[in-house]
């Protein structure tokens, strides 16, 4: 069928009116959007009183869950109208303090009540004492797990030290339990309602986990059989839909030192986080996985899971967490010296990766299990590196190979020399493995080596990181 020619003109003028009235519509809804955001945010501030100081908001986090909460806090209050000056908790000063008429803190806690890592030059410092903070209004989010004794250890300290400077409580302290994914939502919810009341709004928007990914596993390999120790796998897990014939998924971005946290099935209200040892370039995660072993000989709920029940190609929850603390950030251009025993290398080899990427060859690998015949974990890898000069040097502590049992810790103190020359060229140590025995033995060999002081400002300078556990 034909149309005549005025008819199509009218049609065309007809659709460029349409189209014309359309980009009107969305401009006027655009503004009015803006409006309603900038009349909510001036009766906010009309309440607030005249010359009020910005709200504190400081944070300690260990693994990247205290700052990204913190900083969702800080946007809700934001959008409120407040003014709020966000810090870490090591950069909070007792003149921070003083200058401050309300504060929040969300702080974690580390192993059994210990502070993070990021905050001992608070608790070196303004903690060591107890001045004087009347005006001081507070409220404290602590995170914690509850499987350990001193279940948010150091909110508890936080707030008990607060108390005792006579600064008030805005409201009760509230522990959240972060490895029940239910218990932990009740608690963030209560602390958005009480900052609701806080910012004089009726309803802020609920903080939401990041959403849950479907992956699958492509492929699983024993790395340690005959070993005089549990079983350790690499895992390597792709998103689902990545096949020959579809070709891969996209894979969301990730940086070396960050974590994954998968929620196994018969189990899903208690995720477990492990550390990422690939980058996106190998186009897969890569995990390192022991299978813990129950008192009563049962696997683990989760590591017995992701080790023999998952067969290749069925689905995985997961959902990839931000682990600022143990990223390379501004250690990226140092000499590095990488610290771990058994599955923690995991974490040190995507920073391995990193390294090998950007042809930086400055590394020291110290690396201790049980025997080198059946413990050396990926060993062909750093072979590799070390071939290819991106590994300087290269020590190990097989513990059971010896007439003596040797561990990471006594290769620090053996080579004190050698750590004294690396720091003083401006390299950073990065911690990844247990916290008992490991990682404490570590922090007493570095203390030892080259003195409290110079750990702690090791500590404030970013260049002295961990991820254990």
């Amino acid at each position: 069928m034909s149309t005549d020619p005025h008819t199509l003109r009218l049609l065309l003028a007809a659709a460029l009116v349409l189209a014309y009235l359309g980009m009107c519509a969305a401009i006027w809804h655009g503004q009015r959007r803006k409006a309603r955001a900038a009349q909510a945010q001036a009766r906010a501030l009309a309440l607030a009183p005249q010359g009020a100081r910005p709200l504190l908001l400081a944070w300690a986090s260990q693994t990247g869950q205290a700052e990204a909460l913190a900083k969702h806090t800080a946007e809700l209050l934001h959008t409120a109208g407040e003014a709020v000056h966000l810090l870490p908790l090591g950069s909070v000063t007792v003149q921070t303090l003083a200058q401050a008429t309300r504060a929040l803190f969300i702080v974690s806690t580390y192993g059994e009540g210990d502070a993070p890592d990021m905050a001992a030059p608070f608790v070196n410092g303004p903690m060591t004492g107890t001045p004087a903070l009347p005006q001081l209004e507070y409220a404290v989010l602590a995170l914690g797990d509850a499987s350990y004794a001193h279940f948010c250890g150091f909110g508890r300290t936080l707030d008990a030290w607060l108390a005792a400077t006579g600064a008030r409580p805005l409201f009760e302290r509230i522990d959240a339990d972060q490895a029940s994914a239910r218990a932990s939502a009740d608690a963030l919810a209560h602390w958005q309602r009480q900052l609701g009341h806080v910012a004089r709004i009726e309803h802020l928007p609920a903080w939401q986990e990041p959403a849950w990914q479907r992956w699958t596993l492509a492929r699983r390999v024993h790395l340690n059989p005959g070993s005089a120790g549990q079983p350790v796998y690499h895992l390597e897990l792709a998103p689902a839909g990545d096949n020959a014939s579809a070709g891969p998924v996209p894979l969301p971005e990730w940086q070396a030192g960050d974590l994954v946290q998968i929620r196994p099935p018969a189990d899903p209200d208690h995720p477990r986080d492990y550390s990422i040892a690939s980058l996106p370039s190998d186009g897969r995660v890569h995990l390192l996985v022991r299978r813990q072993q129950r008192a009563d000989g049962t696997p683990g709920m989760a590591s017995g899971w992701l080790t023999s029940t998952l067969a290749e190609g069925e689905p995985v929850d997961l959902r990839l967490r931000a682990h600022t603390a143990f990223r390379l950030g501004d250690n990226a251009t140092r000499p590095l010296i990488l610290i771990g025993n058994g599955t923690g290398l995991a974490g040190l080899r995507s920073h391995l990766k990193a390294r090998a990427a950007a042809g930086q060859g400055e590394n020291w690998l110290i690396f201790g299990e049980r025997q080198a015949a059946h413990d050396w974990l990926y060993r062909d890898d750093i072979a590799r590196w070390q071939a290819a000069g991106l590994l300087a040097r290269v020590d190990t502590a097989f513990s059971r190979d010896g007439p003596r049992k040797r561990y990471v810790q006594d290769v620090l103190a053996a080579e004190a020399g050698q750590l004294r020359q690396w720091l003083a060229r401006g390299a950073a140590v990065y911690v990844c493995g247990s916290l008992q025995g490991m990682a404490t033995g570590v922090d007493t060999a570095l203390r030892h080596a080259v003195g409290h002081e110079t750990v702690d400002a090791l500590i404030a300078q970013g260049r002295y990181r961990r991820d254990v556990y």
